[in-house]
Formats: C-alpha cells, sequence, structure tokens
C-alpha cells in the first residue's frame, strides 16, 4: 500500500513538472505571438521584417526540444541575422553655410618656413554659431532749400515704403518675431524675456499687434493659394480644435483651424469658431470634385445639401466623397489586444492595400498607372476583405472595439475603396494630417489664441509657412524678401509672390 502512494505522487510530481513547462512554454508563445502582431501591424509596419519571425520563436523551438528530449541540452544556433543596406548619409551641415577657415603652423615653420616643404594638411571640422544681433537702423533725409529762392518749401527725399508707418519694426524684426512664433512654436512673452536679455524692451501686445499687421500684408498672398487650391478637382480636408480667448462674458470656446490640401499642390489653413458643416460653404462654395476626409458627418451632411440644391435645379459642381483608410486602420489598431486574429487579419489586408501604394510611390507612377494597377492588385483585397468583414458584422457587439472598427468601416466602404478607381486619389489623408501638425505643436505652448481674428491671422500665417516647408524654402529667407517688396506690389500682382512661383523664379533665375 505504502508502494503505491509514493508511485502514485511520484507520477503527480512529473504530472506537475509537466504542467508547469507547457504552461510556461504557452506563455512565451503568447507573448511572442502579440509582440509579432504588434511588429506586423503597428505604426512601423512596412519596417517589419517576415525573416524576424524565427528569431521571436526560437524560445519556442528550445521549450519543444527539451520537451523531446529531457534532460539533453541542445542549442540550435540561431540564424544570422542580416542587417538592412545603410542609407546614404546626409551631409551634417549645408555646401552653401558660411565657412571661416584658421590655419595653424608649427612654431619651427614659422619661425623658418623655407627650410620645410608642405606635404598635406589635417582638417578638423566644427560648427560655430553667432547670437542673434539687433542694431539700430537710420534713415537719414537731408533738407534742402534753393539757394535763389529760400520761399520755396524745402526738398525731401521720399521714405521708401514701409510695412508699419510710424513703427520701428523692421522686414527683418517682423520676419523673426512671426518665424518663432508660428514656425519654432515660440510664444511672444518668451520672446519678449529674451529680447530682454539684450536690453531691448518690446512688449509681447506690441509684437501681437505687429503679427496681426504681417498676416495683413500676407493676406493677398494667402487668397491666390486659396484660388489655385479651388481649381483643382481633389482636395483632402481635416479640422483640429485650438481653444480662443471671448471677446465678451470672459473664459475659452473652443474653435477649429480647418486644414486643405491637394497632393502636388499647396496647404490652406481657415479658422472658424464652428465645427459645422457651414464651415465649408466659404471654401467648397465653387468647388467641383473630390473631398476626402474622415467619417466626420459634416463633410456628408454638406456632400448631401449639395447634392440636393443640384437636383432642385441650382448650377453647382457636384462633390463626390472618399474616405481614408489611416482612420480605418487606426480602429481594427485599437482592436488588435482584444481581439488579435480577427482584428490582426484584417490589418493584414489592409498592410496588403499600402504595400502596393508604396510600389506606386517608389516608381513616382502617374494617375493612370496607379488606377490600372490598383484595378488589378487592389480591388480583390478590398473585395476580400469587404466580404469578411460582412460576415463578421454579427459577430461582435456594437460595443466591442472591434464591432466598432467593422462597423466604422462598412458605413463608409463606398468611399473607402473610391481610391481603387481613380488614380489621382491617395489611400489616405495623411498628407493633410502631417500639415495640421505645426499648429497642434505650437498650442501646446501658447495654449490658445487670444481673440477670434488671432485665429485668420495665424490661419494666413501657417498657410504661408506651411507652402514654404512643402516646397523646401527657408520660411525666414521667403518672408523677409516678400516683406520687403509687398508695400510697393499692387494687391493683383501678389500672385507671383506666392510660395511655389516665388520659389519658380529664383529657379530661374539660377538658371
Amino acid at each position: 500500500m505504502q508502494g503505491a502512494l509514493e508511485k502514485l505522487q511520484k507520477v503527480c510530481q512529473e504530472q506537475e513538472a509537466i504542467i508547469a513547462q507547457l504552461r510556461s512554454a504557452l506563455s512565451l508563445s503568447e507573448a511572442q505571438v502579440q509582440y509579432l502582431l504588434k511588429l506586423i501591424y503597428g505604426s512601423k509596419s512596412e519596417k517589419f521584417d517576415p525573416r524576424q519571425l524565427e528569431l521571436l520563436l526560437s524560445g519556442l523551438q528550445e521549450h519543444e526540444e527539451q520537451d523531446e528530449q529531457p534532460g539533453v541540452e541542445k542549442k540550435k544556433p540561431s540564424p544570422p541575422r542580416r542587417q538592412a543596406p545603410r542609407k546614404p548619409r546626409k551631409p551634417r551641415l549645408p555646401e552653401d553655410l558660411p565657412t571661416e577657415e584658421h590655419v595653424f603652423l608649427p612654431e619651427e615653420v614659422e619661425a623658418d618656413p623655407d627650410a620645410f616643404e608642405n606635404i598635406g594638411e589635417e582638417t578638423t571640422e566644427e560648427l560655430g554659431v553667432r547670437p542673434p544681433e539687433y542694431f539700430r537702423r537710420l534713415y537719414i533725409r537731408p533738407k534742402f532749400v534753393r539757394k535763389a529762392d529760400r520761399s520755396q518749401p524745402p526738398l525731401i527725399a521720399k521714405l521708401p515704403p514701409r510695412l508699419i508707418p510710424g513703427s520701428y519694426a523692421s522686414p527683418e524684426l517682423l520676419t523673426d518675431i512671426t518665424v518663432k512664433k508660428f514656425g519654432d512654436h515660440l510664444p511672444l512673452y518668451r520672446q519678449e524675456q529674451i529680447l530682454k536679455r539684450y536690453g531691448i524692451e518690446l512688449s509681447r501686445k506690441t509684437m501681437c499687434d505687429w503679427v496681426h499687421q504681417v498676416a495683413w500684408w500676407l493676406k493677398p498672398i494667402y487668397n491666390h493659394i486659396r484660388d489655385e487650391l479651388r481649381r483643382g478637382q481633389y482636395l483632402q480636408i481635416d479640422e483640429s480644435p485650438i481653444r480662443y480667448c471671448q471677446a465678451e462674458g470672459g473664459g475659452s470656446s473652443k474653435g477649429y483651424v480647418w486644414v486643405y490640401h491637394r497632393p502636388g499642390a499647396g496647404v490652406l489653413f481657415e479658422w472658424h469658431t464652428g465645427r459645422g458643416a457651414v464651415c465649408l460653404n466659404e471654401m467648397l462654395e465653387d468647388f467641383g470634385g473630390t473631398v476626402q476626409s474622415d467619417g466626420y458627418a459634416a463633410y456628408q451632411s454638406y456632400a448631401r445639401e449639395r447634392a440636393q440644391h443640384i437636383a432642385d435645379g441650382a448650377k453647382k459642381p457636384e462633390i463626390v466623397l472618399a474616405a481614408c483608410w489611416a482612420h480605418a486602420r487606426r480602429k481594427f489598431h485599437e482592436a488588435l489586444e482584444e481581439y488579435p486574429v480577427q482584428a490582426g487579419w484584417a490589418l493584414r489586408q489592409i498592410q496588403l492595400l499600402y504595400a502596393i501604394e508604396t510600389r506606386l510611390r517608389h516608381a513616382k507612377a502617374g494617375p493612370r498607372y496607379r488606377s490600372v494597377l490598383r484595378s488589378v492588385e487592389s480591388t480583390p483585397i478590398l473585395a476580400r476583405l469587404e466580404k469578411m468583414l460582412k460576415l463578421k458584422l454579427d459577430a461582435y457587439r456594437p460595443t466591442t472595439k472591434l464591432g466598432k472598427a467593422i462597423r466604422y468601416t462598412l458605413s463608409l466602404w463606398p468611399q473607402l475603396a473610391r481610391f481603387a478607381s481613380d488614380g489621382q486619389l491617395e489611400i489616405d489623408n495623411n498628407g493633410v494630417e502631417n500639415a495640421i501638425r505645426p499648429s497642434a505643436i505650437g498650442k501646446k505652448n501658447w495654449l490658445f489664441f487670444g481673440a477670434p481674428s488671432a485665429g485668420e491671422h495665424a490661419a494666413v500665417i501657417y498657410t504661408i509657412l506651411e507652402n514654404c516647408k512643402r516646397l523646401g524654402i527657408r520660411p525666414q529667407e521667403y518672408l523677409l524678401d516678400v516683406l520687403q517688396r509687398l508695400p510697393s506690389t499692387d494687391p493683383q500682382q501678389a500672385v507671383d509672390l506666392t510660395p511655389a512661383n516665388w520659389a519658380e523664379a529664383r529657379l530661374s533665375k539660377c538658371a
């Protein structure tokens, strides 16, 4: 009896050891699968290398080998890791950067240079910097009278046209303040503190008034950019909230910066104190073509209203809506942790769509080629994904993250699939979302607009700076040149000063 009991205890201990080992292997495999899913479907999905699968599952393979041959330690050599070819390194300093040279000679050579022969040199490079230099500029205009007839009024040269008459703000100073505020996100009160270190008393209220004046001068250029975007047949639109101070009653309210973008063209910011469909009237009143956006209901409402007006006999161009796959993908990514298999499968299909877009982008394909390739390769993926989502629609409650992702995607399916038949369209709205980022970063520093009118001025300046950024133009160089020329330029000629035309004129001069 005692021997049977000991034998039973020994069997139980062996079973417990096996269970513990299996639990360990299961835990490891689950962790590796979760990590693998995040690598494949995470924010860096395009950088995932499938060869990493062997490395991720190597720990699981070791557990399986130990199960097959207990007591024998075997380590399977891990496959060699292949390093991706390095991208060519960009030069750390631009070639046109001003250069200072300091030559150091040995004391022996300085004492007797004729006794030595130069056989080469060693160069050590460093980046120097000089603090900003503020200076006073005086415009001196001598007065003259005629010697023969002193009764005539004195003669004096005309003062060059100025941006702000009666002010000591120069184009250089206005450019510096504007770029620091809207390009470098440096609030005016911090600029005020920096100027005090140089002994200059310049209040932020004065700088705020100057910024409004700069926006007023730039408004004709802003209007030409708006007209150029309207003439196209494709716009990407998004909006971002920014708080502003109320003129009456105190406190603050939420306003919105609406951003319009056409790939290969320009970017336009608009400021509105609301987020309703009526805000689209100013930009889309005479626009006809495709509008790509997220699933916000205001766009659907505006398109239905336009279609109703056309049905009633109004002579307005038609608007067609397209949706953004980046927003749909985000919904499934949020459900990945709760439903790794189901959400992971949907994310994989979306990744295949983006892989096709990557190939087209690298090939610099035009609209016609993009339309043909998408119809051949993207359309079957879309059909497969739509069929599966419809089958799973009733399998998940609307309150779950996966249920929300499926319903969001199917509700916008005709708009999501539109890019496959129109080579002019992009697969997502990332171009316009990237344009919003400067204002999103800036509002973390300056928190809100001081008044509703300040939002309009900020929209003008953000438009100019973002277009400079996309064209590779240095904003300081552009603004300084334009602000010097605007006081003597007719508003109708401001079209020549848009960032695109300004850059083209510079290139033609260099050629």
